[in-house]
């Protein structure tokens, strides 16, 4: 892995990152991830947090940016770690990422160049498509929102 070009790569602390759950006409606002980790995969869009942001702040900042769409970012609903290793057993990536429901408000989908591709996708849709294991849980386990 190449820590010059992939951001965020061999970090000294653990970086704080944002998500935001966002549904519209009973589906959900999801990315494919251009870049890693979770590369190739549909998660919750977001991103990290800057010096002086608040979550919310963050995350309609990153979601706009990431996906086109300006949102009304609400409180936590589910918290996680990422922590990747490489194949010499350093950590590649350590994220705490703390997803935040969030209101629907403007725009269509455009992906920005965190992400290949951005839609909202709905309940059926999910099995059909190589969505990051945490979505799914945070999709399934706090709204319901996934058809076996």
């Amino acid at each position: 892995m190449d820590q010059i070009t992939i951001s965020g790569a061999f970090p000294d602390l653990p970086r704080v990152a944002v998500g935001a759950v966002v549904f519209k006409d009973n589906k959900v606002l999801l990315v494919k991830r251009a870049k890693p980790p979770a590369q190739g995969l549909w998660a919750i869009p977001g991103g990290s947090v800057e010096l002086g942001e608040t979550l919310q702040h963050a995350a309609e900042r990153e979601i706009l940016e990431e996906t086109g769409i300006t949102i009304l970012a609400k409180e936590p609903v589910y918290t996680f770690d990422v922590i990747e290793k490489d194949e010499k057993n350093r950590i590649c990536f350590h994220y705490v990422i703390v997803d935040l429901i969030a209101d629907y408000i403007s725009g269509q989908p455009l992906p920005g160049d965190d992400a290949d591709e951005v839609r909202w996708v709905s309940s059926r849709e999910l099995k059909n498509l190589g969505v990051n294991p945490r979505t799914l849980n945070v999709l399934k386990s706090g709204f319901g929102f996934f058809s076996e």
